[in-house]
């Protein structure tokens, strides 16, 4: 009995599968915290059922695509599995690296190491996708603004002024820019496909509000950082900033107004 689990926390999990058999392996095919995954291996250690993770990439377009899929567990059980995660997976790719060998990582999926290892990757892959969202989107943001010097701005002793305005007198294409970006831009990516799209049917995004939610792994992400001392800055500032689209900035903000108008009267600006 080859069954999928979902993301539960490892008790709950533990007792919808309190019917497996030696032999038996259980896929937790979800994007799950990768410790949960560890406990869970040794609960069901001794009942002689494998226990595998498989992060999943590939969002809404994988049914159609594809899923790019790093898998952690034993070995043996892996390879009994292969015919699952081979189905699930995009196939060969044309583009495949040299270093891609002969292994199944070009096929879009791969045997990270144990169980843990999988949504480990997985893991540190939605880090890095917090980092690249965030790059694009403050570098789209610049170039909103490359026309700040054809507009009339406020000159006062609360407010800096724009220097040199003649050098801001650019109406840009955001649509037309991440398109041509598309083909063979070093920045091209499945994100700025997506992207692209998305300023061509709707330039000025009318509809959303910039409030961003973070489903977990940025934070497990920095967490591992944190416990091997590897420095990631961009990936904390990339998820700091999703907390400051929800408006968890707010009352720092306060706090700084505050300050402002205590040791120099200065007011707010509406």
């Amino acid at each position: 009995m080859d069954d999928a689990a979902g993301g539960d926390h490892p008790t709950h999990c533990a007792r919808s599968f309190c019917k497996a058999r030696k032999g038996d392996a259980i896929i937790n095919g979800g994007n799950s915290n990768y410790r949960d995954a560890i406990d869970l291996a040794a609960e069901f250690a001794p009942a002689g059922v494998d226990f595998i993770d498989a992060g999943t990439s590939g969002g809404v377009w994988g049914l159609e695509r594809g899923y790019s899929l790093m898998i952690g567990g034993p070995e043996a059980a892996v390879k009994r599995l292969d015919p699952i995660f081979a189905s699930l997976a995009p196939g060969p790719d044309a583009d495949a690296t040299p270093a891609a060998g002969e292994g199944t990582a070009s096929k879009g999926y791969l045997h990270c190491g144990p169980t843990g290892a999988g949504h480990f990757v997985k893991m540190v892959h939605n880090g890095i996708e917090y980092g690249v969202m965030a790059a694009y989107a403050e570098g789209l943001n610049v170039l909103k603004a490359a026309n700040a010097g054809k507009g009339d701005r406020e000159v006062d002793a609360e407010t800096t002024p724009l220097s040199n305005p003649q050098y801001y007198q650019f109406d840009i294409d955001l649509a037309a820019v991440t398109e041509v970006w598309r083909h063979g831009s070093v920045i091209g990516s499945w994100l700025l496909d997506l992207t692209a799209a998305a300023l061509k049917e709707n330039p000025s995004l009318e509809g959303f509000d910039g409030r961003v939610s973070d489903s977990g792994e940025g934070r497990w992400t920095l967490q591992a950082a944190i416990d091997t001392s590897v420095p990631a800055p961009v990936l904390s500032s990339a998820l700091f900033d999703r907390f400051s689209s929800r408006g968890e900035a707010e009352f720092a903000g306060k706090v700084l107004s505050a300050m402002r108008y205590a040791f120099g009267g200065h007011l707010e600006k509406s």
